[in-house]
């Protein structure tokens, strides 16, 4: 019984469909104020999502951690659940690497395009955040 406190659910959600369910002892997320780490009996806490890795340690292999990229969205803790609603996710075993170097590629052409003709706001925010996706989907298929 003392075992069960020390953990937690984690689930992650997209507009998809349940993308990530297992339990954990840890889990690190990037909120838009910083890093947030959250174990077993944390206080409730409601925070905004960075495009960022998602890093969890697993009950079943403490030696292992999973790893989820995700692109915004919201992180809730409430009685050892962490639910994840985010815009989109993928977990490190999924990620096509080479698609996410095609669109990491795509977006640099796309901002220095936007950038060389002066093209609106919008349009070089959008490819920003098509590079950070690309580039953090990058990242997370590391640690496959």
């Amino acid at each position: 019984m003392a075992e069960e406190k020390q953990v937690l659910t984690v689930n992650v959600v997209t507009p998809d469909g349940l993308v990530y369910s297992h339990h954990a002892t840890l889990i690190v997320a990037k909120a838009v104020d910083g890093d947030v780490g959250i174990m077993a009996n944390h206080e409730p806490i409601i925070a905004p999502l960075k495009i960022s890795e998602l890093r969890l340690k697993r009950i079943d292999n403490p030696h292992h951690e999973d790893a989820i990229a995700i692109n915004g969205g919201f992180l809730e803790f409430s009685n050892n659940t962490v639910t994840i609603v985010a815009d989109s996710a993928e977990r490190a075993r999924d990620i096509d690497l080479r698609r996410a170097e095609y669109a990491k590629q795509k977006a640099e052409e796309t901002l220095q395009k936007t950038t060389e003709e002066q093209s609106d706001d919008n349009a070089k925010e959008k490819a920003r955040i098509a590079l950070l996706r690309a580039i953090n989907r990058i990242n997370v298929s590391n640690h496959k």
